[in-house]
């Protein structure tokens, strides 16, 4: 009888952090993806943007599904989401292309990663129920990893205008609805 009674407490232990492990695989992809550019691996960056994207879908699912919502649970999420939709498709689009326009690139980069984190720290302390206000990070930064496949049909400095673009929708305030 007490291996049942540990196993049921190693389930529900378990259960209770699911939505934190897939936020942490996450985050390990954003760190993946990373690495993979600093080393010139884009094509395996770019997987690790989109794997990074499928796991940011299902770890809201799973802890709304299981009722393990919690404030730790969300800061977690957007710390994760600055590292794999923020930081690592700007270091890749940098590495690729921005690194040619030198300081400006440099800027240019930084202002998308600065938007980003403004995007998820508004959206920690007063997103409303049903409604995202400015383009989501997530949504931001799978754009811009997408855009790794037009790199060799548009001009370089399209790249610059789509990063300024992308962080001026992310710190709007216009209204979107939660699909």
């Amino acid at each position: 009888m007490y291996l049942p009674n540990a196993m049921s407490h190693t389930v529900k232990k378990l259960k209770s952090q699911a939505a934190n492990m897939i936020t942490i695989s996450n985050l390990a992809c954003g760190g993946g993806a990373i690495m993979a550019t600093m080393n010139g691996h884009y094509t395996l960056s770019v997987l690790f943007i989109f794997l990074g994207g499928l796991l940011d879908r299902f770890d809201g699912m799973v802890a709304r599904k299981f009722q393990l919502e919690s404030e730790l649970g969300k800061q977690l999420d957007s710390m994760s989401d600055i590292i794999s939709f923020g930081v690592a498709p700007a270091l890749l689009i940098y590495a690729l292309v921005l690194q040619e326009f030198s300081v400006t690139g440099m800027i240019i980069t930084v202002i998308y990663i600065a938007c980003g984190a403004f995007r998820l720290a508004r959206f920690n302390i007063s997103e409303p129920d049903g409604y995202f206000t400015g383009l989501p990070i997530t949504v931001a930064g799978v754009i811009l990893t997408l855009s790794y496949f037009a790199i060799n049909y548009i001009p370089s400095v399209t790249y610059m205008f789509l990063l300024i673009i992308l962080s001026l929708l992310m710190i709007s305030t216009f209204t979107l609805r939660k699909v």
